[in-house]
């Protein structure tokens, strides 16, 4: 079912629920509070097939769960790292969350606060009067038993209600918890925050508590739940957690120590352990050797784009986002018209073209070669539109000024374009209408979590299997296409010649190649506690000259910022710590 289908079962819930509530009126239902009449309404005694419970689950994944292409009010949140920039020269949302120019009061796109609340508030709801829907709708959970649609919706609300309360987290560090509790207008709701640690155990808690009513990989209802969480979203998530608790913003270097709000009160080595467990768990009940559910994608292309297809073993929890051409559209080469118009939105920097490989796994060493983009790592191309590329069965000529990239008010400052979640359009004339789908979870990233949480076990003075490390560097690196060399190593250090200092730059560098514009870059740079460090180098772009037959590629710089280290948190809402004595702002805001 594609995403059309999806929301015009939405809107015709939504249309129905409207109807209902019109003719109720008429029946003088309107003496009952609105919020009490819909309740009887969505979660109905008399609705065996759960209904409007069912439009009203769908509507928050619907109203809550963004997509994250161009989101950022027509930009990528990696426009706002050192990944890209925007090729909006008029100081767009992007750059202002790039360059730090927010605060409290000043809000921007990304820092979302009441949305998060919302989302969890209807799951709340849900959870609380779910059960009184006699369903004679079933569905087999991973346990292989047939139970009522009910638990399963149930479980789902709360895996949502789960991911609303880590985006908060990540963004703000601790926040109140409010359990299953719905509060309506003049309840006292002067909740103090919760800190780091128990929104941490929180989430981690709910997540082992519904894994098991979630349904499993491969869906036998797919066509119509396959947008639902299953038991393997549900590990996913607990490692991605687990891994950003481990990491230094929040455990070894606390932005303020001592502060709970923000972070653990002491380090403690053995959340790596807990993160490397995590992904591990995941791996060997799903993985090749496990069930055998999950793997690689053989195409990573293919990952963002074809689910229907059948062949993508790599997905876990993904948004469906239509059948269209709104991201080729919005993010192709400029000097095409049509229907292969492009408007060129996201400008990768030279900063993240040089982080990817040669071909055979070293490390690239910008020269003064006539092709800087020859012999490199596949994804490079997978990932990135350059001078010289094919698309759209012409080569692209990048230049300022260039047939690609004409002078005029808008033009790439780096002269590079955005190729990843876009269906290989090297042969073909035209844009096509395709299936594309926001990937929030995908099995390449248990494999990075893994190898980074367990090298930094290693770190920490423990013992490891440095092979299981270097193996899930390997299978990305394999499938991506990079040679093997004599060794099979596929440019990795052998297990012999492993040090952990040297695995930690190869991982976070693997992360974020492999993860480019997935929304990670944004937030590593954060939990790594590099942020400060990153942004004392500016983003570059290149000055492309052709002259005759040769074309010479200058680095320029494009964009600079400091960043200052109290926006590792975003501030907390002003109107939150006015009208809430216990709310504390969070440091230096």
């Amino acid at each position: 079912m594609n995403y059309y289908m999806i929301r015009n079962k939405y809107l015709t819930f939504l249309g129905v629920g409207l109807l209902f509530m019109a003719s109720a009126c008429n029946d003088g239902y309107e003496k009952e509070p609105v919020e009490h009449f819909t309740l009887d309404y969505l979660f109905s005694k008399a609705d065996s097939a759960g209904i409007q419970a069912r439009y009203f689950l769908n509507n928050i994944y619907y109203e809550h769960l963004p997509s994250g292409y161009n989101r950022i009010n027509g930009d990528f949140l990696d426009a706002a790292s050192d990944d890209a920039i925007s090729i909006n020269n008029n100081e767009p949302e992007i750059y202002k969350l790039f360059m730090g120019r927010y605060s409290a009061v000043s809000r921007l796109t990304d820092m979302e606060w009441g949305g998060y609340y919302q989302g969890i508030r209807k799951a709340n709801i849900l959870i609380n009067n779910i059960d009184v829907v006699p369903f004679n709708l079933t569905y087999i959970n991973v346990l292989g038993e047939t139970k009522p649609l009910n638990y399963t919706m149930k479980a789902e609300a709360r895996f949502l209600r789960a991911h609303f309360y880590f985006e908060l987290v990540k963004r703000y560090g601790g926040v109140p918890l409010i359990g299953d509790n719905v509060y309506v207008l003049g309840d006292d709701v002067q909740l103090p925050r919760n800190t780091f640690a128990q929104c941490i155990d929180y989430i981690v808690r709910e997540l082992d508590e519904i894994k098991d009513d979630l349904r499993s990989l491969p869906m036998a209802d797919a066509t119509e739940f396959a947008h639902a969480p299953t038991k393997e979203a549900c590990l996913a998530m607990k490692a991605r957690v687990l891994l950003y608790a481990a990491s230094p913003l929040f455990n070894e270097k606390p932005l303020e120590a001592g502060n709970e709000l923000i972070g653990y009160p002491s380090y403690d080595s053995g959340r790596w352990n807990l993160a490397a467990q995590a992904a591990k768990d995941l791996i060997d009940q799903y993985g090749p050797k496990g069930k055998g559910t999950l793997n690689l994608a053989q195409d990573y292309r293919n990952i963002f784009v074809d689910f229907y297809g059948g062949n993508n073993p790599e997905l876990i929890f993904f948004r469906p986002v239509g059948k269209n051409k709104s991201i080729e559209t919005a993010n192709g080469p400029l000097g095409f018209s049509g229907n292969s118009l492009g408007n060129g939105n996201t400008n990768p920097t030279q900063n993240l073209v040089e982080s990817f490989l040669m071909k055979d796994g070293t490390k690239y060493v910008s020269t003064s070669v006539d092709d800087p983009f020859k012999n490199r790592d596949p994804r490079l191309d997978f990932t990135i539109l350059h001078h010289g590329s094919h698309w759209l069965n012409t080569t692209l000529d990048t230049q300022v000024g260039g047939t690609h990239n004409p002078s005029g008010a808008q033009y790439s400052r780096t002269c590079y374009y955005m190729a990843k979640f876009m269906k290989d359009y090297q042969t073909s004339s035209n844009y096509e209408d395709n299936i594309h789908l926001w990937v929030m979870y995908r099995y390449g990233e248990v494999l990075l979590n893994y190898a980074e949480a367990l090298n930094e076990v290693a770190l920490a003075g423990g013992t490891i299997d440095n092979k299981e490390v270097l193996n899930s560097l390997i299978q990305l690196r394999k499938r991506a296409g990079i040679e093997p060399g004599n060794e099979n190593y596929y440019g990795l250090p052998a297990p012999q010649n492993y040090d952990a200092a040297e695995m930690r730059e190869i991982i976070r560098n693997e992360r974020r190649i492999e993860m480019a514009f997935e929304e990670q870059r944004y937030w590593d740079i954060r939990r790594w506690r590099i942020a400060e460090d990153i942004f004392k180098e500016p983003l570059k772009g290149l000055n492309i000259q052709v002259v005759g037959n040769k074309t010479i590629y200058n680095e320029v710089n494009v964009l600079s910022a400091e960043f200052d280290t109290k926006r590792y948190f975003y501030p907390i809402p002003y109107s939150e710590v006015i009208k809430n004595g216990n709310m504390i702002q969070n440091p230096n805001w």
